[in-house]
């Protein structure tokens, strides 16, 4: 990263579409070899409905000063989708889709994105943050619990080792 570049962060509209949903796409290729690259996961099926349309949902983008997309993060409604966990009917969403570029990280950019997922989560008046993520992704899990997530649970879901957090805000 270009020593004090500016870095902007807002809210994805439709318009960003066609390049954030391409980008989502190739992070998780990346981070997940093992899925199926052509299954696209239900939430970015329905990615405007979700994050950009949904009362309780939003997208957020990173971008140089230029306009090079170089991070994002989105928060969802959430589905309930894991019966195991005992989550009440506060308001909740489920944080995901938290990637930032290599080139960028350990610059802060994560922390900023998050930050004003907050703020959007607390304007929308939600409660509870909700997350899940996963013991081989490096460093992820004590990102979270740096940013005052609590684990609630480990688990298997699938192959997968499974960490699920939650954050009263």
């Amino acid at each position: 990263m270009k020593n004090h570049e500016e870095i902007t962060i807002s809210k994805v509209e439709d318009y960003h579409v066609f390049e954030v949903l391409p980008y989502v796409m190739e992070f998780r290729r990346q981070l997940y070899p093992l899925l199926d690259p052509l299954i696209v996961p239900k939430d970015l099926v329905n990615f405007e409905q979700n994050y950009l349309h949904s009362p309780s949902g939003a997208f957020l983008q990173a971008r140089t000063t230029d306009g090079k997309l170089i991070g994002v993060i989105g928060m969802m409604p959430f589905d309930y989708r894991f019966p195991h966990l005992s989550i009440d009917q506060e308001t909740t969403v489920e944080v995901a889709r938290l990637f930032v570029n290599p080139d960028y990280r350990r610059s802060g950019i994560a922390t900023r994105l998050f930050q004003e997922l907050v703020i959007t989560a607390e304007q929308k008046n939600i409660k509870r943050l909700y997350l899940h993520t996963h013991p081989f992704l490096p460093g992820a899990y004590e990102y979270w619990l740096k940013q005052d997530f609590k684990l609630l649970k480990s688990c298997y879901e699938g192959t997968y080792p499974t960490l699920h957090m939650e954050l009263m805000i």
